[in-house]
């Protein structure tokens, strides 16, 4: 998902003071910190052109799950909580303050943010932006929603306005992820008056952010923004942003070099060398992501038993596939989590390279002539797998060698997601980039089946009512289970941390993946641009880049 960037030192949000949190056994708060929040208004100066490798599918935030909507309406709209630049502690956004007590959060709400359209944001926007998602009762409901909304604020039984400027939410059960859940951009706030009009948000964007919608060109993928001159916070600097779509990562980099682009992501090694080979700069941090193969026990019955598990972590080198496929922007996960996130378990290594160990555990559990496998993989390049059909040749040949004989299949992204969303694959190669920072985010989403499973079942039913396909291996072990949901209900960062350590212990044990890499966050910077932090969750934080 560092080399020059300490991502713990704060780099000031725009129009947003720090938010210090702090945890006791029953209560989360945000603490704000002195601020002027006066707003600058306007651009200082200059076009800002980002280019990207795709287009965004929607302008509205309920819309999609896609990282490629979020660069845009992160521009326009605010959460009521924000990330840190470059970090992802909790900063305060259209909330001022906010603190989680029990299974009741209040949020104080600022007082000085317009829409674009000159509408005062109140609470009451939130709720009609809560009820568009959720609220099926709701004459403006969307049901074209995504599963963002279920999935983050799934646990509220009820949100109320105190005053124009307070909400309170009640939520069914203590749940430590929620404020940050509340900064994820799908929660952007709407404004209601547009809500009710029958605005059409995927193609328009009303919002209180940096910048406001001026065009979009359906075409070619381009969208031009430009400065809200009464924005609430310090910036922008410059008078408008314009997201340019540039397919290849080659030629996205020469556009960056030739000063066309002046910011762009989707570098993958080779363009990190012709990125620096020029006048830009490449800047990277080390990503909260992880790239992984899951082993899906329900569907292939080898997966099954530990011991073949363990060996397909013991005949797969991922220092070698770190160095040789993404040659050096990734590291080996010994563990779902990166050491940046709560929960870290620095005890656990990467399983060595060690296909002796691995026969031996094939022969010991009855595999010892091997088996065939379908490896499934996508053929579209992401963050945590660069190049993903050259890493499945890769791992084959590993496997190859303690007898494993896979056959790779390839698909298409979204052909792939239903496939393997299906559970028809016996392995898979998958990854996740953070919403939001917390190791639930991770444990919960990805393995954890979300279904009661009996005692003596360590792999759930895919067809079971409820199941959480996003755990693509199909695993349900109940002592993990039990430490995840007391994560979930567990205030106190210490105790938390000390909870999902343990999770990570069972997962190295038992091994439901073979956890592959943690890649780095790259972006190329043109020699004009400034005060650019690169974002490790929400994003990217345009609103304070100066040009030159």
């Amino acid at each position: 998902m560092p080399r020059d960037i300490d991502r713990r030192s704060f780099l000031k949000a725009a129009g947003a003071a720090t938010v210090t949190t702090s945890m006791t056994a029953g209560c989360i708060s945000g603490l704000v910190g002195e601020g002027d929040g006066d707003g600058n208004g306007g651009g200082e100066g200059g076009t800002l052109t980002y280019g990207r490798g795709a287009a965004s599918d929607t302008l509205d935030p309920q819309g999609s799950t896609s990282g490629e909507v979020a660069k845009v309406t992160n521009q326009v709209y605010d959460q009521l909580i924000g990330f840190e630049p470059g970090g992802a502690a909790l900063v305060e956004s259209l909330a001022t303050s906010f603190e989680l007590d029990g299974t009741t959060a209040t949020l104080e709400l600022r007082e000085d943010a317009t829409f674009h359209n000159g509408d005062d944001f109140t609470a009451d926007d939130f709720i009609a932006t809560y009820r568009r998602y959720l609220d099926e009762d709701y004459e403006y409901y969307n049901e074209d929603g995504s599963i963002y909304g279920p999935y983050l604020l799934g646990y509220v039984d009820d949100v109320s306005a105190d005053d124009d400027y307070t909400l309170t939410f009640e939520i069914e059960k203590r749940y430590a992820p929620f404020l940050a859940n509340l900064a994820v951009f799908a929660l952007a706030v709407l404004p209601k008056s547009e809500i009710e009009s029958g605005t059409d948000f995927a193609t328009e964007m009303v919002g209180t952010s940096a910048f406001q919608l001026d065009n979009m060109d359906e075409g070619s993928g381009r969208i031009r923004l430009a400065a809200y001159d009464d924005y609430y916070g310090e910036g922008p600097h410059v008078d408008e942003v314009v997201f340019r779509v540039v397919g290849e990562n080659s030629t996205r980099a020469q556009s960056l070099n030739a000063g066309e682009l002046d910011i762009i992501d989707g570098l993958d090694s080779q363009t990190v060398q012709q990125v620096e080979d020029g006048d830009a700069e490449v800047r990277r941090i080390d990503g909260m992501n992880v790239g992984y193969m899951a082993l899906n026990g329900a569907q292939f019955e080898p997966f099954q038993d530990k011991r073949v598990r363990q060996a397909m972590n013991y005949a797969i080198n991922t220092e070698e596939l770190a160095n040789s496929i993404y040659q050096g922007i990734a590291t080996p996960a010994s563990q779902p989590i990166t050491e940046d996130i709560l929960g870290y378990n620095e005890d656990l290594d990467p399983y060595p390279h060690d296909p002796e160990q691995a026969q031996s555990l094939l022969e010991e559990a009855g595999y010892g002539d091997g088996f065939e496998l379908e490896l499934a993989t996508f053929q579209n390049p992401r963050a945590y797998n660069p190049s993903p059909v050259q890493a499945a040749e890769t791992i084959r040949s590993y496997l190859q060698e303690v007898g494993i004989d896979a056959t790779i299949e390839q698909k298409t992204w979204e052909t792939y997601l239903s496939y393997t969303g299906e559970g028809r694959h016996d392995a898979c190669f998958l990854g996740w980039m953070t919403d939001n920072g917390d190791p639930d985010n991770f444990y919960y989403a990805l393995l954890h089946p979300q279904i009661d499973v009996p005692e003596d079942q360590d792999f759930a039913d895919w067809d079971a009512e409820g199941y959480n396909t996003s755990n693509r291996a199909a695993w349900a072990n109940n002592e993990f289970m039990q430490l995840i949901e007391e994560g979930q209900a567990t205030y106190e960062d210490s105790e938390r941390a000390e909870i999902y350590q343990q999770a990570a212990e069972i997962f190295h044990e038992e091994c439901p993946w073979v956890p592959l890499v943690h890649a780095e966050e790259i972006r190329g910077v043109g020699p004009n641009v400034s005060n650019y932090t690169v974002e490790l969750v929400g994003g990217p934080f345009l609103d304070q880049v100066q040009l030159s």
